[in-house]
């Protein structure tokens, strides 16, 4: 009999860290062995030193074995008691040298020879999992081994050995810390524990805890566990509740923010089925009156293999007489090998019982198939037989199972264990056949199953004493989880009724964030369930399973509904699902009703085709002019879209025009986004089949456009244009596809042979696949047919026959390009708009289409030649917004040489045409800024702006030289420097003062965007020339364009430039306007310096400038104003004030150079009053006064 002395006879059991289980083994067993197992040789004593003080037999029982050290020249007891031969080194797992330590709690020899495990990188689970458990060093009862405890063979060398701390004999039940037990405390355990989630930066290092906190802390298990979810969420809320009663608002909101996965506002939402426990104070102060008891300690133990179990331990008849093993222990291991077999043999019971089971069945369906039964029974006997041979008779009941066919008195003895008959149901009987004999089984194979039968006992008791008698098995049928429970369901029907029962009580105990893992169960059982009222119970729980479904679960509850729908038919979607959507039409929580929303478009094809025309567009538009959530219009306008694709009622298309618009009018971007990407090219098809693209819907937008245009003489509405104009350019696709299919080739057009390719810059980009036209002709293989077939008809048969092409010839384009002319030319917008829809539409039908019917039509509505010019007024059409859609949308479509060239060409004729006649310029400046923004054409908006410089023409080169301020803010400073520049600079040298001029506005627009130092001098000198040179003295024009510039780009030029340049010069020019004695142009000089001065007055001014410069600039201008404009010299006499008093804060407070608190705080208040009141010069006087004057 093998056995091992248990470690400490106080501890009261065995640790459960000590069990060599199989998944230790099977981890640790090939490699350690062949890397870390401790070799044992012949003859070699143990080192003395190895466990310290400890006398010999210690030393033996250290390493687990009862052996004693060997002698000189015998074997070792060690390698004795192993079994292996004396030449042979045998050896021992260091795993069963761990269990043996730990299991004799020698904890510091198993501490170090954890730590050089870990050293050299080989951690063994056991030591890791025991030294990582705070509750392995703290006992609330029990004696140490070998401390305070009786001797006995298991401590007989530690009772009274002095090796260990006095101060542990009188523990009373605690281990206390040994001289070494720094050691524990110096290791981090938590870098090995199981919890991979645990992050280094949240944990307290251990040198800034005190020892007994820390001690505290690990000896307390509970802390060591990690906290689950819905602790953490209920934690979360009382916390922040505590924080919103305490004023902690601050701290409320940043916490709420850092947890924004959770609604602080209900306790539902933290998903726990219990009532909300009293908040944290209350919860603090009831702790006390709890009574925490301390949990004792006990040692455990589980199952382990015999043979290893007698490998590990050294036999009992290879020990010396002296080292017995005590009865104790011999009884202890026979108990612990007795309860392995029963665990053996209940599982073989259990396996056996199963295939009982199994065979019962087949035997019952071969009797009702009239098959014969012999080779079965057979089966049946010898299982049975091998199962009467390995139960145990004491501990079991015998059931007879007997055959008809066989002999009465042959009886079959089954051992079952006394619950089992009532816990586990017998299979049907077509579980264990073959899937194949399954199907050919009959519907009513499960029904005509034998009723059960059992053995009646050979007793004479009376049936109520029976009765009485079973009353003491404590079971509950009463309650309705008892009567549900003692009732198994046998067949499908009672299976689904059982559900439906059961289903609304299990739902709200599962947790929210797992509720969806019930979808296909209450699907299934409302698909199934005989009774409608269960049904639509089942189905409003489908509902209402989830309070606030976020997008992944509402998909998941979707494609339920849509199985849902697949295996019932339309008629009970109608009658089931629909009124659930109905009910949560207007539920307060937007996630419930955008669920309904995208339910209306999921069940679509699902529904009776009335319905879908009728009551689900009626709640898609009661949602879409409702609901206040963008995310619900935005799904809602995609099920409309989904519902066009499936309506076949001619009645609703007003209805689907009205919503249309509703949509595209609606006030959020993701709303109107989804309109153009869904809902509009759905109802466009619908539209295209019904014949009324081009009757109704695109000729209603045009003319929603042109009354806009009739009524916007007073101010045109952008949005609404954009909104139509928008629409319009979604519907190009629809339009070329609607012409393809109409064209005289379509019927032509068959896949034979090899498809023409397709360029991929053919077509503009789609705003979605159901923009793009393959996708609405069918595939891209069709349209590449349709497209080759479509450019040989324009090129070479013409559009004779082709109604639909004809129609955007002769109809579409005139009207649009009258609607062109209408428009405001100054805005950006509109201009904008138009020309990417003519950009859109020309590159949709094509370079051929581009150049054969649409530029024919603009370059006859423009007309140039300068036979045309009217000297008064102008080429009108030039003026109007023609212009710059033209050469935007249409000449921009395509980027070829000669396509460029026509391009440059234009505009050059614009430019000299306008200049020539004396027009303004506005239809030529948007061009250049639609073109501008593009990089790609700012070398040819430069090529044609060189030909103005060079031109004959005076009026030509001033247009060349304005129109080179507008380019200047968006070319990059290489252009500026190498194109720009030059050009200005041959400008300011032209003979014609007026061309000299024209480019001031330019330089100042280069001195405020460019950073190059270079071409920053360049610019001031010639500036400087025309402010310094004798030549432009008695030049007022030209003045007023320098102090113009100067206001506009003063305040965000470079410092430098600013201080040393500008200031000074509208001093000067402040001095000479002074002696001006022509009153207009005096007038006109000091308007312009009041401007550039309030701009500039928001700027940082140093105080030498501000002494020296701008402050008597300021006296200058007012000395003008007092003559001739009083109103603006009180405006003046409040600046000079608050300059004034700014040098004096700046002198008196802070040294010299340096910005006060207060004088910034005076120059905002200035700057702040002063933007104000600017426009407000009507106001008296007396109250004008008082504008600037500091608050006292």
């Amino acid at each position: 009999m093998a056995a091992m002395a248990p470690g400490g006879s106080g501890s009261g059991g065995v640790n459960p860290f000590l069990s060599d289980s199989d998944e230790d083994d099977d981890e640790v067993a090939a490699t350690e062995e062949q890397r870390a197992g401790l070799r044992l040789g012949t003859g070699a004593a143990l080192d003395p030193g190895s466990a310290g003080s400890l006398s010999p037999q210690d030393q033996a029982l250290a390493l687990g074995s009862g052996a004693r050290p060997a002698l000189p020249g015998e074997p070792s007891a060690t390698t004795v008691a192993l079994g292996a031969p004396a030449e042979t080194p045998a050896r021992l797992s260091i795993d069963a040298i761990a269990a043996q330590l730990l299991r004799d709690q020698y904890l510091l020899t198993a501490l170090e020879l954890h730590t050089e495990l870990l050293e050299s990188g080989r951690e063994l689970p056991r030591l890791r999992d025991y030294f990582s458990n705070p509750g392995n060093f703290e006992r609330q009862s029990g004696t140490p081994p070998g401390i305070g405890a009786p001797p006995g063979p298991g401590s007989a060398g530690l009772a009274g050995s002095a090796g260990r701390e006095p101060s542990t004999a009188s523990g009373g039940g605690q281990l206390h810390r040994a001289g070494s037990i720094s050691t524990l405390d110096s290791l981090d355990f938590a870098r090995y524990s199981d919890d991979g989630n645990r992050e280094t930066d949240e944990k307290v290092a251990e040198h800034e805890v005190p020892l007994q906190e820390r001690k505290n802390y690990k000896s307390s298990p509970e802390i060591q566990e990690p906290i689950k979810p819905l602790e953490k969420r209920a934690l979360n809320f009382l916390v922040n509740e505590f924080l919103l009663k305490n004023s902690y608002k601050l701290t409320s909101i940043t916490f709420s923010d850092e947890n924004d996965d959770q609604d602080f506002e209900l306790w539902d939402d933290v998903g726990l089925n219990i009532p909300k426990p009293p908040d944290l104070l209350q919860l603090y102060r009831d702790f006390g009156n709890h009574q925490v008891t301390g949990k004792d300690l006990v040692d455990v133990a589980s199952g382990v293999d015999e043979d290893e179990l007698e490998a590990l331990t050294p036999s009992l008849g290879n020990l010396p007489s002296t080292l017995d093993t005590p009865q104790p222990v011999e009884n202890s291991l026979l108990i612990q090998k007795l309860e392995d077999k029963i665990s053996l043999l209940n599982n073989e019971k259990w396996s056996l019982m199963e295939q009982i089971r199994k065979l019962e069945s087949e035997m019952d369906f071969l009797k009702n198939e009239h098959f014969a039964v012999p080779a079965v029974c057979d089966s049946v006997q010898a299982a049975l037989d091998q199962s009467s041979q390995t139960a145990s008779e004491d501990s079991m009941r015998s059931l007879s199972v007997c055959s008809s066919d066989q002999d009465k008195s042959k009886g079959i003895h089954l051992s079952v264990s006394d619950g089992i008959g009532s816990v586990v149901p017998k299979q049907s009987s077509s579980d264990s056949l073959p899937r194949r004999e399954q199907e050919e089984l009959p519907a009513s194979a499960p029904s005509s199953k034998t009723s059960v039968h059992f053995d009646k006992p050979n007793r004479k008791l009376s049936p109520a004493f029976h009765q009485a008698l079973l009353s003491f098995c404590r079971m509950s049928a009463d309650s309705r989880l008892g009567s549900e429970v003692s009732r198994i369901a046998d067949s499908e029907k009672s299976v689904m009724l059982m559900l439906g029962r059961c289903l609304p009580h299990i739902v709200p105990n599962v947790l929210l964030a797992k509720r969806e893992e019930l979808i296909p169960l209450i699907l299934c059982t409302a698909c199934l369930h005989p009774e409608p009222k269960e049904r639509d119970q089942l189905l409003h729980i489908l509902f209402n399973l989830i309070k606030r479904p976020d997008d992944e679960q509402r998909q998941m509850i979707l494609t339920g509904c849509v199985a849902f729908a697949r295996h019932v038919g339309p008629t009970r979607v109608e009658a089931e699902l629909l009124p659930q959507c109905w009910e949560q039409i207007n539920h307060k929580y937007p996630e419930r009703r955008l669920l309904v929303a995208e339910s209306c478009g999921a069940l679509a094809p699902y529904l009776p085709k009335e319905i879908r025309s009728s009551l689900v567009l009626s709640m898609l538009q009661q949602m879409l002019m409702e609901d206040k959530a963008d995310l619900v219009r935005e799904a809602v306008i995609k099920s409309l879209g989904i519902i066009m694709g499936y309506i076949d009622d001619p009645d609703k298309y007003q209805q689907g025009f009205e919503l249309l618009l509703l949509a595209l009018g609606d006030p959020s971007e993701r709303v109107v986004s989804a309109t153009h990407q869904v809902f509009l090219p759905a109802y466009a098809a619908w539209t295209t089949e019904l014949g009324n693209l081009q009757s109704h819907l695109i000729p209603t937008l045009l003319n929603k456009i042109e009354k806009l245009l009739r009524e916007g003489e007073r101010g045109l509405d952008e949005h609404k244009l954009h909104v139509y104009l928008s629409a319009l350019q979604s519907l190009i696709p629809s339009l070329f596809a609607l012409v393809l299919h109409d064209a005289p080739f379509s019927s032509k057009a068959k896949l034979h042979g090899e498809v023409p390719h397709i360029e991929v810059t053919r077509f503009p980009r789609p705003m979605s696949p159901l923009q793009d036209v393959s996708t609405v002709i069918g595939s891209r293989e069709q349209l590449a047919v349709l497209l080759q077939l479509y450019e040989h008809q324009l090129e070479h048969e013409g559009t004779t026959g082709w109604e639909s092409l004809l129609w955007v010839v002769n109809q579409l384009l005139p009207q649009l390009i009258e609607i062109v002319g209408k428009i405001n030319v100054t805005s950006t917008a509109c201009v904008h708009e138009f020309s990417r829809f003519f950009w859109r539409l020309c590159r949709t039908f094509g370079k051929i289409f581009t150049n054969t019917k649409v530029k024919p039509q603009f370059q006859e509505i423009l007309r140039l030649s300068e036979e045309n010019i009217d000297s008064s007024a102008g080429n009108g059409v030039l003026t109007k917004a023609t212009v710059p859609i033209y050469a935007t949308g249409v000449l921009t479509c395509y980027i070829q040489e000669e396509d460029r060239k026509l391009l440059v060409g234009f505009l050059e004729d614009v430019m000299t045409l306008l200049s020539l006649s004396h027009a303004p310029l506005d239809s030529l400046k948007a061009s250049f800024v639609e073109l501008g923004a593009n990089p790609a054409y700012h070398e040819l908006l430069l090529t044609v702006l060189w030909y103005g410089v060079v031109h004959t023409s005076a009026l030509v080169r001033c247009t060349a030289a304005r129109m080179f301020e507008l380019l200047v803010k968006g070319v990059n400073e290489t252009l500026v420097a190498q194109r720009v520049v030059p050009a200005l600079i041959t400008l300011s040298s032209d003979p014609e003062i007026s061309v000299r001029i024209a480019t001031i506005p330019a330089f100042g627009t280069i001195m405020e965007t460019v950073i190059q130092r270079e071409l920053l001098e360049r610019v001031k000198m010639q500036l400087a020339s025309f402010l310094e040179d004798p030549q432009y003295q008695d030049q007022h024009s030209l003045h007023t364009e320098i102090i113009k510039t100067f206001g506009r780009v003063g305040p965000n030029a470079e410092p430098r430039f600013r201080d040393e340049f500008v200031i000074p010069h509208l001093h000067k020019l402040a001095l000479v306007n002074n002696l001006q004695i022509v009153d207009s142009k005096r007038l006109d000089i000091a308007t312009h310096l009041f401007e550039a001065y309030s701009a500039l007055c928001c700027c940082f001014i140093s105080e030498d400038l501000m002494v020296n410069h701008f402050l008597p600039g300021l006296r200058c201008l007012r000395t003008d104003m007092e003559h001739l404009s009083p109103e603006h010299e009180v405006i003046l006499s409040s600046m000079i004030k608050e300059c004034e008093q700014k040098v004096e804060n700046k002198t008196v407070q802070e040294p010299q150079g340096s910005m006060s608190i207060a004088a910034s705080l005076v120059s905002e208040d200035t700057k702040t009053k002063f933007l104000n009141k600017m426009g407000q010069l009507t106001t008296s006087g007396a109250m004008l006064a008082n504008v600037f004057q500091r608050k006292k």
